[in-house]
């Protein structure tokens, strides 16, 4: 039995336009069903049946994709960027369908990174009632003992609302610098590089390894694939989406070119002076047990996950036993 859907969902999964662009379309009376103009926003309509055209051509709802990518550091979250940085849309040009982010990443933050162009399934893997699990391989200025461990694991403070506990667990020590593993249960704004301020232990290098259960091992920065049909059965046993797994395409292999190259020219000359960009090393990769490699060749690995805990406070940089407070790499 077919659904009735909001027509500026039909044409958001006709892959023409984001929902909010969608509803400008509408209100312009470019969009009609059934021969008919329609500019009314909410106005529910039949994808299988009913009649949709933009400017009087008949759309068709693209097939579902669901991919993973590994997104490189120094790389925007969005679709655009009104500075000229590279963006995640850039790697993902030929996935076939117009696909956006599953939550986001920071400029300076890589590793896994979901992609689709189904909404229901974006909206439920970023609602914090379905608890989807987040890992992150982290290197940290300061020697991290059990105390520190406990006080990673803690509940802060951000924007006015308190966090839940964190996993946080030792991966090893590097002279005076700590690689961990921290595991969320949400996604708010900078939360694993607020802890290690809160710590008093700044955050020099972060990497996603692992969103819902699904990792990136072989995929180099820059590099994507999609999901494969197993992974989609788990994530629907496990959070309910997607809805439909039969028919999505599953295509095996790696696409995508490796980390967007550095800009040159003018426009890398106006990066440097806005401070937006800064030339680096070759892209590095980090494990599940921070080992580090200089090419842009391993991916982040399986990670382990123990509960954290511990009584709420508010998050606030600090600095102790003369660390100093660390860069936002």
């Amino acid at each position: 039995m077919s659904k009735l859907e909001r027509l500026q969902k039909v044409l958001a999964s006709a892959g023409v336009a984001s929902r909010r662009k969608a509803e400008e379309l509408i209100v312009a009376g470019r969009v009609r069903v059934g021969g008919r103009v329609v500019t009314e926003l909410g106005t529910r309509v039949d994808a299988e049946r009913d009649r949709v055209e933009l400017d009087g051509k008949r759309l068709i709802a693209e097939h579902k994709v669901y991919i993973v990518l590994h997104k490189p550091r120094a790389v925007m979250c969005t679709m655009s960027d009104p500075e000229g940085r590279p963006t995640v849309a850039n790697l993902v040009r030929g996935a076939g369908a117009r696909v956006v982010p599953v939550g986001r990443l920071d400029f300076h933050t890589s590793g896994v990174l979901l992609l689709t162009n189904d909404g229901d399934f974006a909206a439920a893997l970023g609602h914090p009632s379905k608890s989807a699990p987040k890992t992150y391989v982290a290197k940290v200025r300061g020697v991290v003992d059990d105390a520190a461990l406990a006080e990673l694991g803690e509940s802060i403070e951000i924007d006015g609302r308190a966090t839940r506990p964190a996993s946080v667990r030792l991966l090893r020590l590097e002279g005076d610098k700590s690689w961990i593993e921290v595991t969320l249960r949400e996604g708010r704004n900078r939360q694993v590089r607020r802890l290690g301020e809160s710590a008093g232990l700044p955050v020099l290098r972060l990497s996603r390894v692992s969103f819902a259960g699904i990792e990136a091992p072989g995929l180099r920065p820059g590099e994507w694939r999609h999901l494969t049909a197993d992974e989609l059965t788990e994530l629907k046993r496990e959070f309910g989406v997607p809805k439909r797994v039969r028919g999505v395409s599953t295509e095996p292999g790696v696409h995508g070119k490796l980390a967007s190259r550095a800009p040159t020219g003018e426009k890398r000359r106006k990066l440097e002076e806005r401070g937006r960009f800064r030339p680096s090393e070759t892209e590095r990769t980090t494990d599940s047990r921070g080992k580090t490699t200089a090419r842009s060749g391993s991916s982040p690995g399986t990670a382990r996950r123990t509960p954290g805990s511990g009584p709420h406070r508010t998050a606030r940089p600090r600095t102790s036993g003369g660390r100093a407070r660390g860069s936002r790499s």
